[in-house]
């Protein structure tokens, strides 16, 4: 049995969704491969990602029988942030015996050029403190619209430069929640950045600008959920014996 909705804009790429399999496996373009795999396909003159979905265990394939799946998730959030995100195509669903096997997520390629993860780590990026303001402003948006990404890490942050800024953009979209967020609640959600002291108070400096906050008070607090995190995360590695992968 197979589910699927495709975008109505992309109704000429329904065979292209159908036969998703068959295209992903002949495809070698992958740019990300760990519990799932992310391919770049070419298709009719232009590029699409494709998100493969780890293969769910047995209990969470009956589960996924009733729930949104991970790629169906994926599909509705990127509605409903519109152009905070590559456009959606859409998704499809492989069922055996009542339970999923394979899930799909199709979006447009968003030509980037670099992501958070290189403003943050790379110590010869050019004007860091321009793209961080910029991206401050571009949360403040996501938050404001009570867009809640559970994994905003940094390499989550696609970035392309602009002639009058850049654009910004978000992907890895099952884990969303959409409300009205909290002063600490938007701080803690750029925890995940992994950012230095540095550049996490260039960041929340400007945010407490756009609302006229104190920014002494702002910086402590995205400070402070910053180094949680790391202290849970590093706790973890000490406790594996992980001692040189440990990252402040």
């Amino acid at each position: 049995m197979i589910k699927y909705t495709i975008n109505p804009e992309y109704e000429e790429l329904k065979e292209f969704l159908l036969h998703i399999k068959e295209h992903f496996k002949k495809d070698e373009h992958t740019i990300h491969k760990a519990r799932n795999e992310i391919k770049v396909i070419p298709f009719q003159g232009k590029n699409f990602v494709v998100k493969s979905f780890k293969k769910p265990s047995s209990l969470k394939a009956l589960y996924y029988a009733k729930k949104a799946s991970k790629a169906k998730r994926s599909y509705d959030y990127a509605l409903k942030l519109a152009e905070l995100t590559p456009k959606p195509v859409g998704y499809i669903e492989f069922y055996e015996n009542s339970r999923l096997k394979e899930s799909f997520y199709v979006s447009e390629y968003f030509a980037y050029d670099f992501t958070m993860k290189e403003v943050l780590r790379d110590a010869d990026f050019q004007n860091p403190k321009e793209v961080l303001e910029a991206f401050a402003i571009f949360s403040s948006k996501l938050h404001d619209l009570g867009v809640l990404h559970k994994d905003y890490s940094a390499g989550n942050i696609l970035i392309k430069k602009e002639p009058n800024g850049y654009t910004f953009k978000v992907v890895d979209l099952n884990r969303m929640a959409f409300k009205t967020l909290s002063l600490d609640e938007r701080l803690k959600n750029f925890d995940m950045l992994w950012a230095s002291v540095e550049k996490m108070k260039i960041i929340a400096t400007k945010y407490a600008e756009i609302y006229n906050l104190d920014p002494h008070i702002v910086v402590k607090k995205a400070l402070h959920y910053s180094f949680m995190l790391k202290l849970r995360k590093n706790f973890k590695k000490l406790l594996k014996g992980k001692v040189k992968n440990i990252d402040w």
